[in-house]
């Protein structure tokens, strides 16, 4: 009686104190949820069954690598079907192709873009590590990684209360719907939000740290320029330096997989705009279109042809007087650039004018720093079409009848003066051919420039160049406008080196045939008139008529007309 008794007691305090425990360790859970996420833990009725993240209503301080693994709200996955959401792909309206909003929400999200791509490399004023540029005036930035996305919220640029979002899941759950069908859109056929379904963890401070990686929201460099930048968080602050991030061995790029950048706006200004006529549409494309790209091509093309040209002409005229060893030596070291890879030329460029070697030791010493700069372009561009101006030279110069350059060197006559005088005007064609496709070939270079001068908008930057960088950065509309334009740039090269091939060979015909027989019927009846008065020695020239040989009359008659000049001159001295 007195066991079941004490069993009975026992039984009795332990339902007496389970209500108590129970609210004890709910209470403690909750609360280290919500310091070890630094953000607000504020719940809805539909909390349970909504898979989103709140905004942070933190501090502008830096997490733990424990604060990145709690989103807000407590979900761990948002998927992509939408189950449980309160907002649809179809709620969202797309406005103007940049901004979207949702009936009924107060705001919405405006000039939204996306980045694909940084850059680590180190410049004057530039923030350290791997950054990516964003929007000057951007309140809203998303940075997508490899097991979350960062949601960046400037609720003081944006005009709002910060108390808006912080806590408030409806809210969140709006922003991240537009988020989604903007970078949809924006995506361009490339990896977007949607597909890859990442945690989104919303952020107010200006720092975060995941524990690896730290990233910052709003560096700017001397200009005024703002950047997304990722730096090592084993780094402290304070201590960021180049040599720190290099000695920390972490490919920061792997930390930013891309950006995407807007402005939250009130829903009254993302309104439906009256649809632009096709004149309108036109001219806002080509009124924001950057040209710096086309004039950096062609005053790139036009320096390296002139330089290329006379290199190419100079190198062929010699090669052409070499032996035979020594000229396929020489011609296979002029011909390689055609047929290496344009990145290999531009890594053995950046071997040869950077630190590492002696002469870019020396350049830079005396503060002539080449790599990365203009004349850097240039460079690139001489070495992928000098050989097309050497090949076409030479096979022209090989072509002329020695001969001639014999009979004037009977004459005294210099090298220097054949090459100009003789062998320059009968290779012109050829020359003038070769010369067209080399600035075709410096206007079109890539993997070279890219190598050896980089990216630089207004410097460096190229269309091809810009090709890529429009692509990668989702502005698709531009990189097809520089496609035309160089397509139609390319046919006409084309178009106007078979419309002058074609007017050369029409006059080989035509004073061989056509125009040509009738002055030379009319050469041949003085001709047998004189003969027939008694002017002798126009035996050899009938002979050559009547071999047909008009073309090579015409240039004996050019030589002729040297030599005697020649003679002349030789007499007066």
């Amino acid at each position: 009686m007195a066991r079941r008794l004490l069993v009975a007691c026992w039984v009795a305090v332990c339902l007496a104190c389970a209500p108590a425990l129970a609210w004890a360790n709910g209470t403690d859970a909750t609360n280290a949820s919500g310091a070890a996420s630094g953000v607000s833990t504020t719940s809805s009725p539909d909390a349970a069954s909504v898979p989103s993240s709140g905004l942070s209503d933190a501090p502008a301080t830096s997490s733990s690598a424990d604060e990145a693994t709690v989103p807000v709200g407590g979900s761990t996955s948002l998927g992509s079907t939408y189950e449980g959401w309160r907002y649809t792909p179809a709620d969202v309206e797309i406005v103007s192709g940049d901004a979207a909003r949702i009936e009924g929400v107060s705001f919405g999200v405006g000039a939204f873009e996306r980045v694909a791509k940084g850059t680590q490399r180190a410049g004057q004023g530039m923030p350290l590590g791997y950054r990516v540029p964003i929007q000057r005036d951007a309140s809203l930035v998303v940075v997508a990684t490899s097991n979350r996305t960062l949601v960046h919220v400037d609720a003081r640029a944006a005009g709002m209360d910060e108390a808006q979002f912080a806590g408030n899941v409806d809210g969140q759950m709006a922003l991240w719907s537009l988020v989604l069908a903007l970078d949809e859109r924006a995506s361009a056929g490339m990896p977007s939000l949607e597909q890859a379904a990442p945690v989104p963890l919303f952020w107010t401070g200006d720092t975060f740290d995941d524990g690896t990686y730290r990233y910052r929201f709003n560096d700017q460099d001397d200009q005024g320029n703002r950047y997304v930048t990722v730096t090592p968080a084993s780094v402290p602050e304070g201590e960021l330096t180049r040599e720190a991030v290099e000695a920390s061995g972490l490919d920061l790029s792997a930390g930013v997989q891309w950006v995407d950048s807007g402005r939250i706006v009130d829903a009254a200004q993302v309104a439906n705009p009256p649809a632009p006529s096709v004149l309108d549409r036109l001219g806002a494309f080509f009124s924001g279109v950057d040209y710096r790209p086309l004039w950096v091509s062609l005053k790139t093309g036009l320096c390296a042809l002139a330089f290329s040209g006379v290199l190419g002409l100079l190198a062929a005229w010699r090669v052409m007087g070499t032996t035979s060893r020594l000229k396929g030596l020489l011609d296979s070291v002029f011909t390689i650039p055609m047929v290496l890879p344009p990145t290999v030329c531009g890594f053995l460029l950046l071997m040869l004018f950077g630190q590492s070697s002696a002469v870019g030791r020396w350049l830079i010493a005396y503060g002539i720093e080449i790599v990365f700069s203009w004349p850097a372009a240039v460079i690139a561009a001489v070495v992928v079409s000098f050989p097309l101006v050497y090949r076409t030279a030479l096979g022209a110069f090989e072509a002329l009848d020695a001969r001639m350059l014999d009979a004037a060197r009977t004459l005294r006559w210099s090298e220097w003066r054949i090459f100009l005088f003789i062998m320059l005007p009968l290779a012109w064609p050829s020359i003038a051919a070769g010369a067209v496709l080399a600035f075709a070939r410096a206007m079109g270079e890539f993997g070279c420039t890219l190598f050896f001068a980089g990216n630089y908008a207004g410097v460096t930057q190229t269309i091809p160049i810009a090709i890529y960088f429009e692509w990668m950065g989702g502005n698709t509309d531009v990189a097809l406008f520089w496609v035309v334009v160089v397509i139609l740039f390319s046919l006409a090269v084309v178009v106007g080196i078979n419309v002058y091939t074609a007017r050369q060979q029409r006059y080989r015909r035509g004073s061989a045939s056509g125009t040509g027989s009738v002055a030379h019927a009319r050469g041949g009846l003085l001709r047998r008139g004189a003969a027939r008065k008694g002017r002798g020695a126009s035996g050899s020239r009938d002979e050559i008529d009547a071999a047909g040989g008009d073309a090579i009359r015409i240039d004996q008659d050019k030589l002729r007309a040297l030599l005697a000049s020649s003679d002349r001159q030789v007499r007066k001295g």
